[in-house]
């Protein structure tokens, strides 16, 4: 059972809407003023505060500034009653830290979905969501605006590539997030020797050029189609909106797309030191595992040599004569060009 704490002056407005709340099955608390209102927070911790912001003595306003200034409150909903006659100031109040408001006169039923929805969005925000468009969609409803991700996708232009088309190049100034509806898509940096390193590798369902959007700066890599792409262009006022609804939906969004740091860090440090064995090993299970997860069939890892060398951190010419030598160990086959690992343990067990 969650607990609510109502502080609010008006006796009759007070005892109306524990009753409300009672009978929703909620446990209720509650206070006739701001000093007492900040103690039974402090001391009870409930799950959501609905706070009158004209009161006399500590009023609404002074209430929430306590409340987020302890640690042990700051993160409570906080939804504010306000009469229309203070929608004016409302906008300070939302600056200041406020979850929602509900004006009055208010219907019970107004009240109960204005709580549903506050704690709706509270379990969406301690979920684990998936990276892709689906994990997306679920924290967008979230949101007060109406409008998903889907929504966004759909309603945004969506271009298609060719194989080796540059998407976007290091330097310049980023416009769209991308997510791909179909094809594959490689980010690369190219040493001034004219050597090019992999930095990461996207598939159907994926999110890219995110980090530059998120920093405000230009794009630090490359970007370019492994195979003939379809990408939709989310445009970056609509990618900052989503983001700036909250600081806790902004955390959410960079943690989901942000998700393979540690995953890249250690493949750099892998292409820094490990042999060459290793690398080309790391390589072809980093493919696998990306395009074909667990799936029990054979999978073709159809990828040109160059390419997969560069994500490999190798010469075109080491990592050719390294795969001749896995086929003769029988760690993988060879198939009108394209290569099939034959025993991924073994595989597995050279990178470990």
């Amino acid at each position: 059972m969650k607990t609510i704490l109502i502080i609010e002056d008006n006796e009759d407005i007070r005892e109306n809407v524990a009753e409300i709340l009672m009978l929703s099955n909620y446990k209720v608390l509650m206070a006739p003023n701001g000093k007492e209102g900040i103690e039974a927070a402090q001391k009870n911790l409930p799950d959501l505060i609905i706070c009158d912001i004209m009161m006399p003595g500590v009023d609404g306003y002074g209430v929430l500034h306590v409340l987020h200034k302890d640690p042990t409150t700051q993160n409570i909903p906080f939804i504010f009653l306000t009469s229309k006659s203070e929608r004016s100031d409302f906008r300070s109040a939302m600056e200041m830290g406020a979850d929602d408001y509900i004006t009055k006169p208010f219907a019970g039923n107004e009240l109960l979905n204005a709580l549903e929805s506050r704690f709706r969005k509270i379990e969406i925000m301690k979920k684990q969501l998936s990276p892709d468009l689906q994990g997306l969609n679920e924290l967008m409803s979230t949101l007060d605006n109406k409008k998903s991700l889907e929504d966004l996708k759909n309603e945004s232009n969506t271009n298609t590539y060719k194989k080796r088309q540059i998407i976007y190049k290091e330097g310049a100034h980023p416009h769209y997030l991308y997510y791909i509806l179909n094809g594959k898509v490689k980010t690369y940096k190219t040493h001034e020797d004219g050597k090019d390193l992999v930095m990461d590798l996207y598939n159907e369902g994926d999110f890219f050029g995110y980090v530059s959007l998120l920093e405000g700066t230009s794009y630090k890599e490359n970007a370019e189609s492994m195979e003939e792409t379809e990408l939709v262009l989310i445009p970056r006022k609509d990618f900052e909106d989503l983001i700036n609804s909250s600081p806790a939906t902004a955390q959410k969004f960079i943690s989901l797309l942000a998700k393979n740091l540690v995953e890249k860090e250690k493949q750099l440090l892998g292409i820094a030191y490990n042999t060459l064995r290793k690398k080309v090993a790391e390589a072809l299970i980093s493919l696998h595992r990306k395009y074909h997860g667990n799936k029990k069939e054979p999978y073709l890892i159809d990828i040109s040599r160059d390419d997969l060398a560069t994500i490999a951190g190798t010469a075109t010419e080491s990592l050719i004569r390294t795969l001749s030598d896995f086929k003769s160990e029988h760690l993988i086959d060879i198939k009108t060009g394209k290569v099939v690992i034959t025993d991924d343990r073994k595989l597995e067990n050279l990178i470990r």
